[in-house]
C-alpha cells in the first residue's frame, strides 16, 4: 500500500497546496463505488490517483503532461497500485480516449491551467465522460476577480501573470453555464483553504517557500479553492 498515511512522503510529493485534503472534501459528493473508470486527469505525482485507487475498485487513469508516465508508475508499482493505475503521460488538449470511456473524471489542482477557453468542455473533456457520469473539479480561486493591479500582500510574490488562471466563483459559473453537454449541480468555495497551504508552506519544494512570503504578508484574505460539480448531460 501507498504512505498517503505519512506527512512526510505526502509533502514530498505536493506540487501545490495539499491537493489530497481537497479530494477528501471533494467525495462524500461523488459515488465512488459506481464508477468503473475514473480519469484523474492533472495527477501530478500521482497523490489523488493513489488515494482514488485505495478507497475504490475503479481502475484509474492516472494523466499528466508535466510528469512522465515512467515516473509515476515507478511510485504506483512501490505502492502495489500499479494493477489498478494507468500511467498516462499527454495533454489535456489531446487525450488519448474514446468517447463516453470514463464513469467519472476528476481533476484536483489543475483544470484552471487548460480548461479556461469556453469550447474545451463541450469540445474536449465532457465527450470522454458517459451520459449523467459526473466531472468533479477543484482547483484555486479568488473571492472576487482582480483589477488591473494585485493587492500588496500578493503582490510580495506574485505577478498579475502568475495569477491570471486564477478566478471567482461568478467567473467559473458563467464560463460553464454556456455548456451545451454538462448541467452545473454547484459550484462553491472550498473549507479546506488554511489546512491545504499549511501543509505546502510546511514543504521543502522551492516553489513553496516562494509561496511563504506572499501568504505570510496575508495574501490568502483574497483567496479561496473552488469546488465545481458537473453532470454530463
Amino acid at each position: 500500500m501507498s504512505n498517503l498515511s505519512n506527512p512526510d512522503f505526502v509533502r514530498s510529493l505536493l506540487m501545490g497546496p495539499n491537493c489530497l485534503t481537497l479530494l477528501e472534501e471533494m467525495l462524500p459528493h461523488l459515488d465512488l463505488p459506481a464508477a468503473k473508470r475514473i480519469l484523474d486527469l492533472g495527477c501530478g505525482n500521482g497523490l489523488t490517483s493513489m488515494y482514488l485507487a485505495e478507497r475504490s475498485a475503479a481502475s484509474i487513469f492516472a494523466m499528466d503532461l508535466w510528469i512522465s508516465a515512467t515516473e509515476n508508475d515507478h511510485r504506483f508499482r512501490q505502492a502495489q497500485l500499479d494493477r489498478q493505475i494507468i500511467p498516462i503521460h499527454a495533454d489535456a488538449h489531446h487525450p488519448p480516449f474514446a468517447d463516453g470511456y470514463f464513469d467519472m473524471m476528476i481533476s484536483v489542482d489543475a483544470y484552471h491551467y487548460f480548461g479556461r477557453d469556453e469550447r474545451y468542455m463541450d469540445d474536449v473533456l465532457s465527450r470522454l465522460v458517459t451520459q449523467n457520469g459526473l466531472i468533479a473539479l477543484a482547483l484555486p480561486g479568488l473571492k472576487q476577480e482582480l483589477d488591473s493591479e494585485l493587492p500588496p500582500e500578493m503582490a510580495v510574490t506574485w505577478t498579475l501573470d502568475d495569477l491570471d488562471t486564477w478566478h471567482s466563483c461568478a467567473w467559473w459559473s458563467k464560463l460553464l453555464s454556456s455548456s451545451k453537454t454538462v448541467d452545473i449541480i454547484s459550484i462553491r468555495e472550498m473549507n479546506g483553504f488554511d489546512e491545504c497551504w499549511a501543509d505546502w508552506l510546511a514543504s521543502d519544494n522551492p516553489y513553496a517557500q516562494a509561496d511563504r512570503r506572499a501568504m505570510e504578508a496575508g495574501a490568502g484574505k483574497y483567496m479561496n479553492f473552488i469546488f465545481i460539480l458537473l453532470k454530463r448531460l
